[in-house]
């Protein structure tokens, strides 16, 4: 918390979601790809002029995109998505390319969840979404080890029912 006024500062929260949400970023990307490749495909199959110069462009570029995707993202993703749960507020940092810092005070949480995806569970991840009074919407902290996601959710609900907020 600031000094100044009484509110917070902006500022970089200190926790990183799990390492092993690179690969899962990784992975997803890697799949929405498959999609892309898929249409290549068929494009070929259903092309009657047989001119193989757009089809080689295009599977090219589809194929530096991709593979910059799948490297670089996830781990632009990590150096950017940070949290931190302090009693009185929760920051978190998030974003790739556009980025985007909240601060929520505990005094206005109204609901903490914990969601686990199919791909999440396998990978050991789970995401925590804060409900506030505010109207930017709910805080979500993704890529979190499903450990911490238990005990980040323990300990934002036991710092709202301590605050004298009214959480509007």
């Amino acid at each position: 918390m600031s000094d100044t006024g009484g509110g917070f500062e902006l500022r970089v929260p200190h926790n990183r979601v799990s390492p092993k949400a690179k690969l899962y970023w990784a992975c997803r990307a890697a799949f929405s790809w498959v999609f892309v490749f898929g249409a290549q495909v068929v494009w070929l199959l259903v092309d009657d002029e047989g001119a193989a110069t757009p089809h080689v462009v295009v599977a090219v570029v589809s194929a530096a995109l991709a593979v910059a995707h799948v490297v670089v993202m996830p781990r632009w993703r990590f150096a950017v998505h940070r949290w931190e749960i302090t009693p009185d507020a929760v920051y978190t940092r998030s974003g790739w390319l556009d980025q985007e810092w909240r601060i929520a005070p505990v005094s206005r949480i109204q609901t903490v969840d914990s969601e686990r995806g199919v791909l999440e569970r396998m990978f050991g991840l789970a995401n925590l979404t804060v409900t506030t009074a505010s109207s930017a919407g709910p805080i979500k902290i993704h890529g979190l080890d499903h450990e911490t996601a238990q005990r980040a959710a323990e300990e934002l609900t036991g710092n709202a029912v301590a605050s004298e907020g009214d959480a509007t």
